[in-house]
């Protein structure tokens, strides 16, 4: 049977075990946050980005469609005005 000397000594090293691997952990967690951090902000650029070029493709779609409306506009009550003068004449014939 071991002494108690024995023991502690024993316990001791498993204490100083556990001390470097909490050390260590703490070193990884630390190195894993600053990833974390360093990707965060990656991702966040990529998303700044992203968003500028969709606002822009939007932008354009919204002036194409504005400049597509208006002619539909313009065929929509020439044609309107064509029909309305069509039967106006053969009303007053």
């Amino acid at each position: 049977m071991p002494t108690l000397e024995e023991r502690v000594a024993y316990l001791e090293g498993k204490v100083e075990e556990l001390s470097g691997g909490h050390t260590q952990l703490r070193q990884d967690i630390h190195a894993l946050d600053q990833k974390v951090d360093r990707f965060r902000e990656a991702l966040s650029g990529r998303i700044h980005a992203l968003d500028h070029r969709l606002n822009a493709r939007i932008d354009a779609l919204d002036q194409k469609f504005s400049w597509w409306f208006g002619w539909l506009t313009g065929f929509l009550i020439t044609a309107l005005l064509a029909q309305i003068g069509l039967l106006g004449a053969a009303l007053f014939r």
